[in-house]
């Protein structure tokens, strides 16, 4: 089991390298991908029941010991990105299919790998926990409203069918996961190590029949589409980092809020938009996989060496914490 673990940590340390590797063989082999599609919906289930595994008591507790702070996390991930997605299918001409998908990945939940990079970035990661977990449990209401919203302009949706998919997709394996840490805590505290390698194996996986199942969209027009993931990314940091400062956040919790507005639950962008748009519409979930991973990475370290200071300002320390 040790070998397993420490396996398990290896992949999750890795995890942008896994992602650009599959999303490389997705394109490369997409005969051999594409037959994963009808996988995505299971997959991101696994996914989100692992996360289920690993959500306590205390991380709601959170909610209820400082709400203000909570609020500005989940407002700021609900109405930032979907507003940066809408502006940049005004600004960058791309068909309908591109831009339903880059409004609906806007309009998805934080990602749980912003924990992980509000940790090496030195965050406030109680905070991004708490952030994660509400949107998550608001999106099946939140997300399908804001998609309905901004891209039915672009293509029709189905609101209410998606209400009931995010439902099926997220709440329920979620809530089973909670049901199990509570009936058998001893097998889920001996499966947790174990829990990246299958969160990771399971969005590389989504990654690649995504990218296999839309390689001919993305030679004619990947080059835009990851231009537009990349600036929406981005600016989700910058925008999200701004607004942790205008509420008067501490520096550990501007950086909790930048990370979790940036990062985004992009498979749940996938799944959706394979079921309600076409392959092409969930190719910029896949990218926006790719990309916040790296970004993430990045980000994380160079937010790592800013600290506060007793005063309240922020100092950059070197690798010794000078």
């Amino acid at each position: 089991m040790k070998s397993i673990a420490a396996f398990s940590q290896f992949v999750g340390r890795t995890f942008a390298f896994w992602t650009v590797l599959f999303a490389g063989l997705g394109f490369a082999f997409p005969d051999i991908f594409v037959q994963l599609k009808g996988l995505i919906v299971p997959l991101l289930g696994l996914i989100m029941f692992g996360m289920g595994l690993t959500i306590s008591a205390q991380d709601f507790a959170e909610v209820a010991k400082r709400p203000v702070q909570v609020a500005i996390g989940v407002v700021s991930q609900f109405v930032i990105m979907p507003l940066i997605a809408v502006a940049l299918t005004m600004i960058v001409p791309m068909a309908p299919e591109v831009a339903a998908g880059v409004i609906l990945v806007g309009c998805c939940p934080g990602g749980t790998s912003s924990n992980v990079m509000t940790y090496l970035a030195k965050g406030d990661l109680a905070l991004s926990v708490a952030c994660t977990s509400v949107t998550t449990l608001l999106a099946p209401v939140v997300t399908p409203f804001l998609v309905w919203t901004f891209a039915s302009t672009h293509l029709p949706v189905d609101g209410m069918a998606m209400f009931v998919s995010i439902l099926k997709m997220v709440i329920l394996p979620l809530v089973l996961g909670i049901i199990a840490q509570k009936f058998l805590p001893k097998l889920v505290k001996a499966a947790i190590p174990a829990l990246p390698l299958v969160s990771v194996t399971g969005i590389v996986l989504i990654v690649a029949a995504v990218v296999a199942a839309s390689k001919g969209a993305i030679v004619q027009s990947g080059v835009m589409i990851f231009g537009v993931v990349v600036v929406h990314n981005l600016l989700g940091y910058l925008i999200g980092y701004l607004a942790g400062r205008l509420t008067g956040l501490s520096l550990a919790r501007r950086k909790a809020i930048a990370i979790e507005v940036g990062m985004q639950n992009s498979g749940l962008g996938a799944a959706l938009a394979t079921a309600y748009f076409s392959p092409l519409a969930a190719v910029p979930s896949a990218m926006f996989s790719v990309w916040h991973n790296i970004s993430g990475a990045l980000v994380a370290n160079i937010m790592a060496r800013f600290t506060e200071t007793p005063a309240g300002s922020e100092a950059m320390t070197d690798a010794n914490g000078r």
